[in-house]
């Protein structure tokens, strides 16, 4: 066994990882929520949506959701925080799924607030989606105690619960221009995880691979390797070459871009073959928008030719059933 606080042996890496089925899934959003805060604050939690948007998951097989908490839902409520979290929890995990819950992140708008929440811009993909705990607090506030006692909360809160698969760390770090600005906080949460000790493993995904310093200290300390991929086959299958020389198991954390060729038939089926982890981004069609491609919006608002995420409409319909065949045929559903 590992030392307390400790990186995870590769030993332990493995048994745990051989202890699980295959992963599955999907990165989850209810259809209702613009962004993090409006899924997990008091007045927006939408606890019958989740149900019913899981049950769409658990119809073809998933067994596994990526889902992005926020600093300022803890920071507003910290108590009724922890309360949905684990309601959250008590709904996945009567479906069969598991839950990777991730902290931080550097994508889209630099600063959001508690409240209200922003409608939709029309056929812009994420136009409401918050980075935590944003620009320029990600560098500001790379030390702070607040956010160390969040995240620390957190994981002494549910570091031993079984229904939570993974903690992701830090989605995406350097991202929105920042990259290596994002070291320091990058350094610290593994730092503060590391000390609050959680049973479950700890990660935060490559997914820029021309960024030497934030990957190497992605890897070197993260317990499971997580990546994330949305271009073509060929690269795909030269990224997971180039992750196996770590000897971890290893989780694709997001992939899946129709207009990149990047789809389930092609690499979910790839990731299966190679015994690797695979969750795509978006689950059900909704107020994030990511039908829509990232740089291409839609003024409109128009329903593209092609959607980029999402696998379901929100009546449960699949967005392409040859598609809904594949996967529930890759995770052994009849």
């Amino acid at each position: 066994m590992s030392a307390q606080g400790q990186k995870w042996s590769k030993e332990k890496a493995d048994k745990w990882y051989a202890e699980h089925k295959w992963m599955s899934g999907a990165n989850f959003i209810p259809s209702t929520a613009i962004n993090q805060l409006e899924m997990w604050q008091e007045a927006s939690f939408d606890p019958a949506t989740i149900d019913r948007e899981l049950g769409y998951a658990e119809g073809v097989g998933f067994n596994t959701m990526r889902v992005f908490l926020h600093s300022l839902a803890y920071k507003a409520d910290p108590k009724g925080f922890k309360k949905r979290i684990d309601k959250y929890l008590e709904i996945a995990n009567k479906h069969g799924i598991s839950t990777m819950f991730v902290f931080f992140d550097d994508c889209w708008n630099p600063t959001g607030s508690i409240g209200k929440q922003p409608e939709p811009k029309v056929g812009i993909h994420n136009s409401g989606w918050l980075q935590d705990p944003g620009f320029p607090a990600s560098v500001d506030r790379a030390d702070d105690k607040e956010l160390e006692n969040y995240v620390k909360d957190i994981l002494s809160t549910f570091g031993k619960d079984k229904r939570i698969l993974l903690w992701d760390l830090y989605n995406e770090p350097g991202n929105s221009n920042k990259q290596e600005k994002s070291m320091p906080l990058l350094k610290n949460v593994f730092k503060w995880a590391r000390e609050a000790n959680p049973s479950q493993p700890i990660s935060a995904g490559l997914w820029n691979f021309g960024f030497n310093a934030l990957n190497t200290f992605q890897a070197q300390n993260s317990d499971i390797i997580t990546y994330h991929f949305y271009e073509d086959l060929d690269g795909h299958k030269r990224v997971i070459n180039l992750l196996k020389t770590h000897d971890r198991p290893m989780i694709c954390t997001e992939y899946m871009a129709r207009t990149k060729n990047n789809c389930f038939y092609n690499h979910m089926a790839l990731m299966k073959a190679e015994n690797v982890g695979a969750i795509n981004w978006g689950l059900v069609a909704g107020k994030t928008n990511t039908i829509f491609a990232w740089d291409t919006p839609i003024t409109t608002g128009a329903e593209p030719d092609i959607w980029f995420h999402d696998v379901f409409r929100k009546d449960g319909t699949p967005y392409r059933q040859d598609e809904v065949n594949v996967i529930k045929k890759l995770n052994g559903i009849k």
